[in-house]
């Protein structure tokens, strides 16, 4: 890039800082304010977007910059919705976009406002820059994801897949850095966790609450709670977690070569992670890549304080490893709750991996390499959900990378209190994004 970096920096922040000032909190959403906030951005620079709306309000935006058509589409994408905040709780407003002591503040400063404005830049870029592509670029700024997608990537799939519809994508989910043992790695997300959402309800007897008797079905709730909190579930390596850690591996030498190995070992997992010197956030990690799991999330039992009631329920949100399903989390769950817990699932989206032996994962790992140097590039299983899930129904191939400096630490606000991004990370992955897409859609 050519430009003035003082002047590219100062642009780049203001995107984003205005992005943030957009309140696109979902419900209810609201993302065309956003979605046309970025089509004036790129129709200034002569890009001629296209905002589709799924419902009043619900906005999506395409944009494309044309190749030469020697190779398949590359999509970008990121969605513009964000969690819901509580602004008593920040230290600053979640919706200013107040810069302090260096870091952007806001809602949707890391999920994922900081990645649709690096995309946006390296559009512009490589429109400023006259670049010479063989594939066609796509930019897709999409609503609802924070609530499925189902207004969003998985409506445009629906009703309009050419527009979107690529052989690789780039999304959120990966690209950060972590470290083990004083040794840096980077995370390319190939694969991701489904999910199994369902409704925990226990039975028991009514009755007066000045009267308390055993069979209560909020005692009853309350233990099989208990239960799932005290369980071990069964451990499962998918191949995208085994290619991470013998990465790991591979880099740090023995000792911990062995202590990684053993980690994915079920007798020996419990023993490895008590005595490994590593943080609460990476113990939570690693837990979360190698066994589905069951976080009970709302409560629900009762119409009045003196009445003992009959049903008693709770929601619990599941993630699944890739090759799992509901029946399969419910095989894990009886033998911890029993058969008199009544389990119904809520919806079933599966996991998913892919293959990271490509040429776009190995531009991410060559272009990481200049910027990064001696810190490796692995295929990751992200633990949550992404877009992913509906936009790899048109064969796109489709990785997480959204390239950041941040430690881990800090990417542990996203859906909390006080999210923030350094704008050295910002442009830290700006210019990185611009580097893996300008190398791999260029003409050769």
């Amino acid at each position: 890039m050519t430009h003035n970096y003082e002047s590219i920096r100062a642009e780049t922040t203001s995107y984003l800082q205005d992005l943030i000032r957009i309140d696109t909190t979902n419900p209810p959403g609201n993302e065309t304010r956003a979605a046309e906030y970025l089509a004036g951005v790129f129709k200034r620079e002569g890009i001629e977007p296209i905002v589709l709306e799924s419902a009043p309000g619900r906005g999506n935006i395409i944009a494309r910059l044309k190749g030469d058509g020697r190779a398949a589409p590359f999509l970008m994408m990121a969605h513009l919705d964000v969690v819901p905040a509580e602004p008593d709780k920040w230290t600053h407003p979640p919706f200013d976009g107040k810069i302090v002591n260096g870091y952007l503040w806001g809602r949707g400063a890391l999920d994922t406002k900081q990645l649709a404005t690096m995309e946006l830049m390296v559009m512009l870029w490589l429109k400023r820059e006259s670049q010479s592509l063989a594939r066609d670029v796509i930019f897709m700024g999409n609503a609802d994801e924070e609530a499925g997608g189902k207004l969003g990537a998985g409506w445009l799939v629906q009703h309009h897949p050419d527009l979107i519809r690529a052989e690789y994508a780039i999304n959120e989910g990966g690209g950060f850095g972590i470290e083990f043992w004083g040794h840096k790695f980077f995370t390319c997300q190939t694969g991701e966790k489904g999910t199994a959402r369902f409704a925990m309800r226990t039975r028991g007897r009514s009755g007066h609450a000045s009267q308390p008797h055993a069979d209560n079905a909020v005692l009853k709730l309350a233990d099989a709670i208990q239960k799932i909190g005290a369980a071990k579930f069964p451990l499962h390596v998918t191949p995208t977690v085994r290619v991470f850690f013998d990465g790991v591996a591979a880099k740090l030498g023995q000792p911990y070569a062995a202590q990684l190995a053993a980690l994915l070992d079920p007798k020996q997992y419990d023993a490895v992670m008590q005595r490994l010197p590593i943080d609460a956030s990476m113990r939570s990690m690693i837990y979360a890549m190698l066994h589905n799991t069951v976080t009970p999330t709302m409560l629900n039992a009762g119409t009045k304080i003196n009445v003992i009631p009959s049903v008693a329920e709770a929601k619990c949100d599941a993630r699944l490893l890739p090759g799992f399903t509901a029946d399969d989390l419910l095989g894990e769950l009886r033998p911890i709750l029993g058969h008199a817990v009544e389990i119904e699932f809520q919806d079933h989206t599966p996991g998913r991996e892919a293959d990271h032996r490509t040429p776009l994962f190995e531009t991410i790992a060559r272009v990481m390499a200049r910027h990064v140097p001696d810190a490796p590039v692995l295929p990751y299983l992200v633990v949550g959900a992404t877009d992913a899930r509906h936009v790899t129904k048109l064969g796109t191939r489709v990785y997480g990378f959204c390239p950041m400096l941040a430690p881990m630490e800090e990417l542990d606000t996203v859906h909390g209190h006080n999210e923030r991004l350094s704008i050295d990370n910002l442009m830290f992955g700006a210019r990185v994004l611009y580097d893996v897409v300008s190398e791999f859609c260029e003409k050769t």
